[in-house]
């Protein structure tokens, strides 16, 4: 498979976009260039599959330290997207039409990296009448046939045009995990996630506690795009108001000039202090550190997360 290169005329609309200064980055959020042995397999094994991961089409910064271990975050349903988010560096356009072998290479790939617990996500789809919901679906039944033993985490675009039956297909799938991020605080999402509602992505998670509350739910935030503490903390509350499970994050990185603006570098005592916040909320599980992203330790934190809940109700 070729390399996962965007040409620029592929995101017109970021073309019309004032450059935006990238500063330089503290010493806490630098990261080893991506190499060596287990890097280059799971590399291989990507485009073996012919599969996109996430990991290069975000440019996520811990995607050398992940695909040493062998955990690529696959985006599913192509490498376009129809949504302009100005923090995101997916591809924007008209998408190409869903591969339906694409579950099935998904769920090979998956066996030969040997993963416990497998990320999969995708770009928006709402050229698609149930923005692509049967298709996560069966790339849930695919991995679940070919790896019983792999949970299965998820990362959703918000079906915002879709009919609600969409999302109950997906949940009727069982993923282990349903992620949905929020990304940022309502305040931003004009100019962060213009194409998004801010409730409607609540009211999807908690949809989905109220359809099968056995599966966790998992939302994040980036810090550092211009929100306060304040903001945060409220989106914290409409979270746990849903009842979501599992909190990350993370700061947020300026893929180019045409993006969002980096407001601030959050420190490290600021992370810890919204994590220790966000426990005391009632969250089951936080990762925030500067370098949290959806997927980052994901298996690790799945494992917490599911000890965490046992032993709530333990005392229960």
């Amino acid at each position: 498979m070729r390399d996962l290169k965007i040409p620029e005329q592929r995101h017109p609309e970021k073309a019309h976009r004032p450059d935006n200064a990238q500063p330089k980055k503290p010493s806490w959020i630098r990261v080893k260039a991506p190499g060596g042995e287990g890097y280059n397999e799971t590399r291989r094994i990507m485009r073996e599959h012919k599969l996109v991961t996430v990991c290069e089409e975000a440019g996520c910064p811990n995607a050398g330290e992940c695909w040493s271990q062998g955990h690529a975050t696959m985006m599913i349903m192509g490498e376009i997207c129809t949504r302009g988010c100005t923090f995101c560096n997916i591809a924007t356009g008209r998408p190409d039409t869903l591969d339906a072998f694409e579950p099935g290479r998904v769920a090979d790939a998956v066996q030969k990296l040997g993963l416990n617990h497998v990320v999969i996500t995708s770009v928006d789809r709402d050229d698609l009448e149930d923005g692509g919901a049967e298709h996560f679906a069966q790339t849930i039944r695919a991995v679940r046939h070919r790896s019983p033993d792999t949970t299965i985490e998820i990362l959703t675009p918000d079906f915002l045009k879709c009919a609600p039956e969409a999302l109950e297909v997906v949940v009727a799938a069982r993923p282990d995990v349903f992620n949905h991020n929020l990304e940022t605080v309502p305040g931003l999402y004009p100019e962060v996630r213009p194409g998004a509602r801010y409730f409607h992505s609540l009211r999807l998670l908690q949809r989905v506690k109220e359809i099968d509350p056995s599966i966790f739910t998992k939302s994040g935030i980036m810090v550092g795009l211009g929100e306060n503490r304040q903001s945060v903390m409220q989106v914290m509350d409409d979270m746990r108001a849903a009842d979501v499970d599992f909190l990350t994050i993370g700061q947020y990185l300026q893929p180019t000039p045409k993006h969002h603006a980096v407001d601030r570098f959050v420190t490290p005592e600021e992370f810890s202090g919204y994590e220790k916040a966000a426990y005391g909320k009632g969250f089951l599980m936080v990762s925030a550190t500067p370098l949290t992203r959806s997927s980052y330790h994901a298996g690790d934190d799945f494992a917490r997360l599911r000890a965490n809940r046992e032993a709530k109700l333990a005392r229960v």
